[in-house]
């Protein structure tokens, strides 16, 4: 993989240097327009203990240089406090995103761009960002949901990163998501880790991605970036047709788990990726992957269709 390579090439400067940069380089924004009567010092800690708690824990094994940081942007809507009567618990709509550099350009590609609605969580500004793996639901549910809640994402965007470099080569940070899943806060209020909530929660995205009926579509995901993406500089028109030839693994997928969360979610990162590598194809070659990415992909249907 790319990034264990780089690793291994620089890590007698890395040690020597005494860096050790953590996975991720996180921006958070605290939205607060629909809240009343809080304090503007509590969304300011609220944004630091977020940040810190993202950029300085240690997510995986591997060391990261700081230029392989994974760059992404947190959005916390807040709608809603006083949830339950509690001053200090908040509903709200969850959004990230997050990119890698695409080989031999200034280009990042995007490997997550999701909204989670499903978001009560209890924050103090003197209690401090917690989580463990091993005890997920920690002393208090509903204090423990949102670090429960980025820590799954944070490991399926690790998991989409190292797919990238390699087939399936994300797994491991992907069944850490689904632990969280498994051992999730559970308490009056908390939704979106349970199966019999909703067939489009947390609890599907990951468990879609890590079953085999949808493993052709990780492995596309593997060779859009390595295949196709990373190797678009040296060659282009080979690697846009191997990025478009092989799409038709992936609607043989969406065919047989038609309103699939998971392609929903893929698609939501990848459309205006797709559509800019197809607008690059001669018009005459476009129809067939029109027809496919608008019978997979119906809520961009139109941006797909005027590329004909």
């Amino acid at each position: 993989m790319l990034k264990k390579l780089f690793s291994l090439l620089f890590a007698s400067i890395i040690i020597s240097l005494g860096v050790q940069a953590q996975e991720f380089n996180c921006k958070i924004t605290i939205m607060h327009d629909k809240i009343t009567g809080v304090d503007n010092q509590v969304y300011l800690a609220m944004e630091k203990s977020l940040t810190e708690f993202i950029n300085t824990k240690r997510w995986t094994n591997d060391e990261f240089g700081t230029s392989e940081r994974i760059d992404c942007n947190i959005q916390l809507n807040l709608t809603a406090n006083n949830v339950g009567g509690d001053i200090e618990t908040y509903s709200a709509n969850f959004s990230m995103q997050a990119t890698r550099p695409v080989f031999n350009s200034t280009y990042n590609s995007t490997l997550i761009n999701y909204v989670d609605k499903d978001l009560t969580f209890k924050f103090s500004p003197f209690t401090p960002i917690h989580f463990d793996d091993n005890q997920v639901s920690g002393s208090d549910a509903v204090t423990a949901n949102l670090p429960a809640v980025i820590a799954y994402y944070c490991y399926i965007v690790l998991g989409l990163d190292y797919d990238s470099f390699a087939p399936l080569g994300g797994t491991q940070y992907l069944k850490r998501a689904q632990i969280i899943v498994s051992n999730a806060p559970d308490g009056k209020g908390i939704t979106g880790w349970k199966a019999v909530e909703s067939t489009h929660n947390r609890y599907w995205v990951i468990d879609q991605m890590l079953n085999t009926r949808f493993e052709e579509v990780r492995r596309y995901w593997y060779s859009l970036h390595r295949e196709g993406l990373d190797s678009m500089y040296a060659k282009p028109t080979e690697s846009r047709n191997r990025i478009l030839n092989n799409l038709k693994k992936i609607h043989q997928v969406s065919r047989e788990n038609p309103s699939s969360i998971y392609l929903q979610f893929f698609f939501n990162a990848k459309s205006d990726e797709i559509i800019h590598v197809l607008s690059q194809a001669p018009k005459s070659d476009r129809p067939p992957f029109i027809s496919i990415l608008t019978a997979m992909d119906v809520a961009n249907a139109p941006k797909y269709n005027q590329l004909k």
